[in-house]
This record gives structure tokens, C-alpha cells and sequence, in this order.
């Protein structure tokens, strides 16, 4: 890992070999994420997050995430649009959000995953006002006190920008340039680092897991998060 040109190859054995006592270690232990990456210096690779996440699940996080967000993500925005239209303070946040989305003169196919994403913990009527992160103007920004979120230069997702993923008060992973890229690789880090969810996102990423990850752990789904699935797969699966 400390070498200029790094033998990919040999790392990946190396982490496959390893894989055993490194999960037990971090299951069991209680070493902090600081000291894990210091420790498994290869897990500062995004490649080997996902190489991880494939030891851990069997599944392959970036093909199935991006091809369940694409999936969905036409229903998802129109169910937005159909709340936001409605009175309240759920309606108004996600006016906000809309109009920011809207405003973009190119609204391509990572503004709309940004937009699903972003939306989401909205529409679930979770708080994710400690998890979304910008600095001030002069980029600087307190993160010591976070335990899980991302860490935007820009207070406006939907401008490409800086984006960094912060676990325990530190910056793990910086210089990500969407919001779908942070995402995708902060959820493999849940899984690599047996991270809880963030209380107040339980439900933004549970259903990450079971629809965008189809990791499904056989318990009851919360009744909003039933109702979003069967929405979603009313329109997948039309009767």
C-alpha cells in the first residue's frame, strides 16, 4: 500500500486471505474506525470497499445499486412531486429540494439519482439535518461531533462539488463528485466497519438496504416504509 504503483492484484489476495481474522477483529473488537483503516490501510481503496462488501454479502453493491436507483427512481420523484404539492413542513422541505433541482439547466441522469437520494429521508419524515454537512465560505466545517455523514463544499447537492464521507468525526473518503458516488460507498463502509445506521435515518437506510440493495434481514418492515415499497412496485409491476 505504501508503494507509488500499487499491485492491485496482490492486494486483492492479500484482503481475500485475510478476510477471516479481519472480520472477527472487527465485529468483536473495539478498535475505532481511525484505527481499522491505519490497520487495513487497503480499505482506504474504494475498490476494496466494494471487494468487501462482496466477501461480506455476495453482492455486488455498485451494478445493484445503481440499476435498483435507476429502477425506481421515476416513481420516487413523482411521489415527491405528488407531496410536495400538499401543506406542511414535509411538503415545503421538499419544495425546497425540488426547486433546487429544478433550477439545474441539465438535469441528467446523476441529478436525478441525487434527487432520489436526497429526497428520500425527507419523505420518510426523518430529521438528516446532522448527517448533510456543507462548509462555510471559508471551506472550512466542524465535523468532530459526527458520527456518520457527508461533508458537501457546496450547500446545493445538486452543484457538482467536493463531497467527503465522515465516520466518528473524521474524513474517511474525500474528493467524491455526486451525491450517488457518496452514498454508494459510505453504505459499503456501513457494512465493512459493522456500523449501526444513524438513529434518525433508520428508515432512509433500511430502505437502501432492502430495495436498492435487495438485502433483505427478514424483519418486519415500519408501516412508511411498506407503504413506499408497495408504491414503488405497483408502478414496477403494474396490475
Amino acid at each position: 500500500m505504501e508503494k507509488t504503483e500499487r499491485n492491485q492484484l496482490l492486494i486483492g489476495r492479500g484482503m481475500q486471505t485475510t478476510f477471516a481474522p479481519r472480520r472477527q477483529e472487527i465485529v468483536t473488537g473495539d478498535k475505532t474506525i481511525k484505527d481499522l483503516l491505519a490497520r487495513w490501510p487497503a480499505l482506504n481503496m474504494e475498490s476494496q470497499v466494494f471487494a468487501e462488501f462482496h466477501r461480506i454479502t455476495n453482492v455486488n453493491l455498485r451494478n445493484t445499486f445503481y440499476a435498483e436507483l435507476d429502477r425506481h427512481t421515476k416513481s420516487l420523484v413523482a411521489l415527491y412531486r405528488q407531496k410536495a404539492s400538499r401543506t406542511g413542513k414535509i411538503p415545503e422541505a421538499l419544495q425546497r429540494i425540488l426547486r433546487e433541482y429544478d433550477m439545474q439547466e441539465e438535469q441528467d441522469i446523476n441529478l436525478r439519482r441525487t434527487l432520489s437520494l436526497r429526497a428520500l429521508s425527507v419523505y420518510l419524515r426523518e430529521d438528516d439535518t446532522d448527517f448533510y454537512k456543507s462548509c462555510n465560505q471559508d471551506g472550512q466545517s466542524d465535523v468532530s461531533d459526527c458520527p456518520l455523514g457527508l461533508l458537501s463544499s457546496s450547500p446545493n447537492l445538486f452543484i457538482p462539488g467536493n463531497l467527503s464521507i465522515v465516520i466518528e468525526g473524521n474524513v474517511v473518503f474525500s474528493q467524491l463528485s455526486t451525491v450517488p458516488e457518496a452514498f454508494l460507498l459510505l453504505f459499503g463502509l456501513i457494512y465493512v466497519f459493522n456500523i449501526e445506521y444513524p438513529k434518525n435515518l433508520v428508515n432512509t437506510f433500511t430502505f437502501i438496504q432492502n430495495i436498492l440493495v435487495c438485502l433483505d434481514d427478514n424483519s418486519v418492515m415500519k408501516p412508511c416504509l411498506r407503504a413506499l415499497k408497495n408504491e414503488l412496485f405497483r408502478d414496477v409491476f403494474p396490475i
